[in-house]
């Protein structure tokens, strides 16, 4: 089987997943879609930290876990279709990237919801986190990519070529056609990522000599297993 990778950029409720296959010269790109992960029937489900800071705390807590099961189940159904689609095309998934935004822990539920900013940032975590855990619950390695650390991390994955394989990712549009928006080429950037590191990680390593005194110890070892 080839081997695909996954790169996500979440918004509120709703992102988009790129697959990528291929190497730095020729990153091609095997699915691409828009994933909803909020389910419109529940008011409040697209910004669920801005509907719970209009209830108590207790009521809250309950809107934000009730939010978070059936998020995490949407998030789970879409990146399991996406998987099973490319495992029919004979692609296997090595990996995953979750663009981020700052990526800043964030303070105790009551903290948030007394701040705008943060309530914009929890929900960015939310979202993210949905499709993070449907990941590992697929045995897919997620690495977390901070967006404005993007361009450096390109370098460290492709070297020289980073910005010829940026380039060609930028430049899909014009042969795959729209939408190819932003997010869909951060996604597949991150996503070419994963498959560089995966390679680099996965290349033999050259074999090493053995010395003479090396060889005469397993030679001593190997007549003194014949005798016994």
């Amino acid at each position: 089987m080839k081997c695909a990778a996954l790169g996500i950029r979440m918004h509120s409720g709703w992102g988009v997943l790129v697959a990528v296959s291929g190497d730095a010269s020729s990153v091609e790109v095997m699915e691409r879609r828009r994933i909803v992960i909020a389910d419109p029937r529940i008011a409040g489900a697209n910004q669920p930290y801005h509907y719970a800071a209009s209830l108590g705390l207790p009521e809250s807590e309950r809107f934000l876990a009730n939010c978070t099961a059936v998020s995490e189940g949407l998030a789970l159904a879409a990146v399991g279709e996406v998987v099973r689609e490319l495992d029919g095309r004979h692609y296997r998934i090595v990996g995953s990237a979750v663009l981020l935004a700052s990526g800043c822990p964030l303070p105790s539920l009551p903290k948030i919801l007394a701040s705008h900013a943060l309530i914009h940032s929890a929900e960015g975590e939310f979202f993210r986190d949905a499709v993070r855990k449907a990941c590992e619950h697929l045995k897919i390695s997620v690495t977390a990519i901070r967006e404005r650390e993007l361009d450096e991390q390109a370098k460290t994955a492709f070297g020289n070529a980073a910005s010829r394989v940026q380039g060609r990712i930028s430049s899909l549009g014009s042969s795959i056609g729209p939408p190819w928006t932003k997010d869909h080429k951060t996604a597949a950037l991150a996503a070419a990522m994963i498959l560089a590191r995966k390679r680099t990680v996965a290349s033999p390593r050259p074999a090493q000599k053995i010395g003479p005194l090396r060889k005469r110890v397993e030679a001593t070892e190997h007549f003194g297993k014949r005798q016994t």
